[in-house]
């Protein structure tokens, strides 16, 4: 006969541990999903900076017409203003590096300006004609306070400034203001008529960068960039390639107003448009030397070989 213990069922109670499982197994998906997000922002501040480095990159090549360095040997300097945005123009880039087809003259102008014809322009007269044409566009472009026009006995210089309430230029950049932009463009049809050379010069005040004029970016670089940029938009417009003799930039070496070398008008553009003459003789010094004329033992004068030919035929 069994006993009592015998009769009882053995009971095994199972402890469920779906509810711990549920509470400590899902964390894991949380904190991927954390490290799959923040990465993911990574990779978009990587391809943000990215997208901003190829963006200048074409905007220097765009600028330097397709070349990263110009004859001068002065790259585009990058912007340094603290806003942001687009650097890549919007408009046609000219073709073949720098020239670009003559446009017609009445679209870029409007009809604003009297035609000039295809022509050297030599006498007083006939720059007083080229200055009120480009006073003119200035006008038209809102900018006449910020352009004047000077007959001398090289040429018209056409001197393109800032002022207090209108600069041509972004603040310590070479990416001239649209205003100046239009304005550039619709001059080149105009000097795109004529068959007399200019020089491009640019020009900054006396507010040194960081590392003054020894550094990479300095006034030197500024103003040769700023000059490069405005032959870019008046090739852009139209102006023949062979109408530029000389880019430089000078810094602030020759200010407008000597004696207040930060003062606004100083940061300028200047175009100087010259007589045959003139544009032969400043050719003629940078071209071969020609005969040497002794001027003490041991100290030699080399003309250039140009000069002499324009000297004897007078």
């Amino acid at each position: 006969m069994s006993s009592a213990h015998d009769k009882h069922e053995a009971i095994v109670k199972r402890v469920s541990r779906k509810h711990e499982e549920d509470e400590h197994g899902g964390a894991w998906k949380v904190a991927f999903a954390d490290f799959c997000l923040a990465l993911m922002c990574l990779f978009l501040v990587l391809w943000v900076l990215a997208a901003r480095n190829a963006e200048r990159a074409a905007e220097a090549v765009r600028t330097s017409g397709g070349k990263l360095f110009e004859d001068g040997g002065a790259r585009m300097i990058p912007r340094v203003s603290t806003d942001r945005g687009s650097l890549i123009s919007r408009e046609p880039v000219p073709a073949h590096g720098d020239t670009m087809q003559l446009r017609n003259a009445s679209d870029n102008v409007e009809n604003s300006a009297p035609p000039l014809s295809r022509a050297r322009y030599e006498s007083p007269a006939q720059l007083h004609q080229l200055a009120d044409v480009l006073a003119k566009l200035s006008q038209d472009a809102g900018l006449a306070n910020n352009v004047q026009s000077v007959v001398t006995p090289y040429g018209l210089r056409v001197i393109l400034h800032d002022t207090e309430k209108q600069g041509m230029f972004e603040r310590g950049s070479a990416f001239p203001i649209d205003r100046f932009r239009r304005l550039l463009r619709k001059m080149g049809p105009v000097f795109a008529q004529m068959e007399n050379q200019m020089l491009i010069v640019g020009h900054t005040d006396s507010l040194q960068y960081a590392d003054g004029d020894t550094g990479t970016v300095s006034n030197w670089t500024l103003s040769n960039s700023r000059a490069n940029a405005a032959r870019y938009h008046l090739l852009a417009g139209g102006m023949h390639v062979s109408s530029t003799l000389q880019v430089v930039g000078m810094a602030d070496r020759a200010p407008f107003d000597v004696n207040d070398p930060k003062a606004d008008v100083n940061r300028r553009i200047e175009l100087l448009i010259l007589t045959t003459e003139q544009a032969s003789s400043i050719a003629a010094m940078f071209g071969v030397p020609g005969t040497v004329t002794p001027l003490l033992p041991g100290v030699d004068s080399t003309l250039p070989a140009l000069r002499n030919t324009l000297m004897s035929s007078h």
